[in-house]
């Protein structure tokens, strides 16, 4: 059976669009420890843009620690939720760019994507909050 990494992003922006950062954390779900946290700025964007940056960030890190690895991706973004699991059209250019970069890198991995309240999010908020203060990237 294969191992299963969970990946919880979020992004965010100061001013939509305004000044962004994007945070994903990568967690091997059988012991809940934390593989890796990655805190990307964005410069100015939009908010969406930014949780889709996060989410792309989490999902290739997670794919680098274990390429064979079943991915579960839980963002509070019912948006990107929506519109990576194909229930929602993606009408708006950067996010279907950053959609169809993301399907990219997920070819051939096993994954879920999984809508989570924003208060359950909080150590992917912190690390996108922490690249908005800092205007820098930290990953670990």
């Amino acid at each position: 059976m294969a191992r299963t990494l969970i990946i919880e992003a979020d992004g965010g922006s100061r001013g939509n669009p305004g000044e962004s950062g994007s945070g994903a954390i990568v967690v091997d779900q059988a012991s809940g420890e934390v593989l890796a946290e990655i805190s990307l700025y964005g410069g100015i964007a939009s908010n969406n843009v930014a949780e889709y940056k996060g989410m792309i960030a989490g999902v290739r890190r997670a794919l680098e620690i274990d390429n064979d690895a079943e991915l579960l991706v839980r963002l509070d973004s019912k948006l990107v939720v929506e519109q990576m699991s194909g229930r929602w059209k993606i009408k708006h250019p950067a996010m279907a760019e950053l959609a169809a970069e993301a399907r990219e890198v997920l070819i051939g991995t096993p994954v879920r994507f999984q809508w989570m309240p924003r208060l359950e999010n909080a150590r992917a908020d912190k690390l996108a909050n922490l690249a908005m203060d800092l205007k820098r990237d930290t990953i670990r």
